[in-house]
């Protein structure tokens, strides 16, 4: 193996800056290289011994980035934890993951404190203050920066978002390689994108590093020599200030931060300097065509898509293959497989919608103690998160919806992502979410629920006015029957809608086939 690898880049170049937290503070890599050394000794005297697991509860930057690089060089899992949970479903998580040490940071302390007892008390550190919690400073006080001795590689254990009953941990085994030559192997991803080694470089963190994707790209742009600079909260202007400030190359996003951005005034919009980045990868949902199109014309052909879940993946679409196939997530990585099957398990022939199975070499995964569920959403060998898609005859994936999200109304298979990609690009419109609600004549009709833009007055005739919009590009069989008004859509901050709150008050007292 080479010279990638964070703990190898940091020893080679201690001075080089690493992090950039939101704070505008910077971090050079033998900094942080000295606080994972420093944890990895005071964990490994708690007891701590490889195939353990260490859970984080804290803000992007780099107090989770440090304990990140310690899990990943100690042999340990690490599991950032979504800060927007309740203590019950942090406690959860704590317990589920058999976390040997729980890392809270002050700002969550609420909900924190509620998840404490899941831990023992003596296991329980805290970035500032939280009643049950030692400081911190008290685990790696006196510690040697040193490196560890019988350093072994680790590997983050993400939790999938538990849209569907609980979440699980995505769990893979561990190789018991170094870990620089380990993260080596883990540049492969970005890789495939094109994306280069060494300096200057820098990886901009758009979204909460909680999620599988954030911490992936985040972390492997690191492994390659990247700064990482970090947003603490998503705001559109503020991303474009960075991308100007620090020349960020790559970036990963999803397409509400488009939409965000697009909806900036054209005088912010020019403001700022975006040239220096060549690779916007983004995922996580549905990209109408318009709002990429809109995307490519602004920032040039930077912009990537791949589809992939924390189970593993995938496919990629280069800025080329998509304007030869708009709407496209792309064609299947170099060491994955796509099957796409019909409802006994059989493979569809190119062009017929069905359940999009994947899998991807030298990658097996279980969801840790659920054996049952592993087993449920494998297919010789193949795995699925419940998506429904087309391959062509030249091998492009094309995504219809979630199997769980089909609105089958008078019979007939209806995807409200079609639906939304097109409400979403109406001006007056900043976010759409459409599903179905019980009918007694249909079974289902489709309910739209739309949040207006800033300063547009919700009310029927902006219903109308929408509603008008679709004459002529959707078939009025997929016109909503009626469209609701939100103040602020329930998304999580990697993008994901969360359209089971929004759906589950119409189907109290019916029940739902899907």
């Amino acid at each position: 193996m080479g010279s990638l690898g964070f703990w190898r880049l940091a020893q080679a170049d201690p001075e080089w800056v690493a992090a950039i937290d939101p704070d505008g503070s910077e971090h050079t890599a033998g900094e942080l290289l000295a606080r994972a050394n420093r944890l990895v000794h005071g964990l490994r005297d708690l007891g701590l011994r490889p195939g353990d697991g260490i859970c984080g509860l804290v803000p992007n930057g780099t107090r989770g980035l440090v304990l990140y690089l310690a899990a990943l060089q100690a042999g340990w899992y690490y599991t950032p934890i979504n800060w927007h949970l309740t203590g019950p479903e942090i406690a959860y998580i704590l317990a589920d993951s058999e976390a040997k040490a729980f890392f809270l940071h002050d700002r969550f302390r609420a909900e924190g404190t509620r998840a404490a007892h899941a831990v023992e008390p003596h296991r329980r550190f805290a970035f500032g203050t939280a009643d049950g919690f030692r400081p911190y400073e008290e685990l790696v006080e006196g510690q040697s920066e040193d490196l560890p001795d019988a350093r072994t590689n680790g590997a983050t254990m993400h939790y999938t978002s538990g849209t569907t009953g609980r979440p699980k941990g995505v769990r893979r085994g561990l190789a018991g390689i170094d870990p620089d030559d380990s993260a080596e192997l883990m540049t492969f991803l970005l890789a495939m994108f094109g994306i280069e080694t060494g300096r200057p470089q820098a990886h901009l963190v758009t979204s909460p590093s909680y999620h599988t994707a954030v911490s992936q790209f985040g972390g492997t742009a690191l492994h390659m020599g990247h700064t990482l600079v970090y947003l603490d909260r998503w705001d559109a202007e503020e991303c474009l200030r960075l991308i100007q400030e620090h020349a960020i190359t790559n970036t990963h996003m999803v397409p509400t931060h488009f939409k965000r951005l697009l909806s900036l005034p054209e005088e912010v919009r020019k403001r700022y300097d975006v040239s220096s980045m060549r690779w916007a990868i983004h995922a996580a949902a549905p990209c109408p065509v318009p709002i990429k199109q809109a995307m490519l014309d602004w920032w040039g052909d930077c912009v990537w898509e791949y589809y992939a879940a924390t189970e593993g993946g995938g496919t990629i679409a280069s800025p080329q293959d998509w304007r030869a196939h708009p709407g496209t997530v792309g064609k299947a990585w170099p060491i994955s497989e796509l099957l796409v099957v019909d409802g006994e398990g059989n493979p569809v022939p190119a062009g017929t919608t069905g359940t999009i199975y994947m899998k991807m070499l030298g990658s097996e995964f279980e969801y840790k103690g659920d054996p049952a569920k592993t087993e449920e959403n494998r297919l010789r060998g193949f795995f699925t998160v419940g998506d429904i898609g087309h391959l062509t005859d030249d091998g492009f994936l094309f995504l219809s919806d979630r199997a769980s999200d089909l609105i089958i109304s008078g019979g007939a298979n209806i995807y409200p992502a079609e639906i939304e990609n097109e409400i979403v690009v109406h001006p007056k419109v900043a976010d759409v979410a459409v599903f179905g609600v019980p009918d007694e004549e249909w079974g289902e009709a489709i309910k739209a629920v739309v949040e207006p833009a800033e300063g547009v007055r919700p009310g029927p005739a902006l219903a109308a006015e929408i509603l008008a919009s679709l004459d002529g590009r959707l078939a009025r069989m997929k016109w909503p029957r009626t469209i609701d008004f939100i103040e602020t859509m329930p998304r999580e901050p990697n993008g994901k809608l969360l359209k089971r709150k929004l759906r589950d008050p119409y189907w109290k007292g019916h029940e739902r086939a899907i």
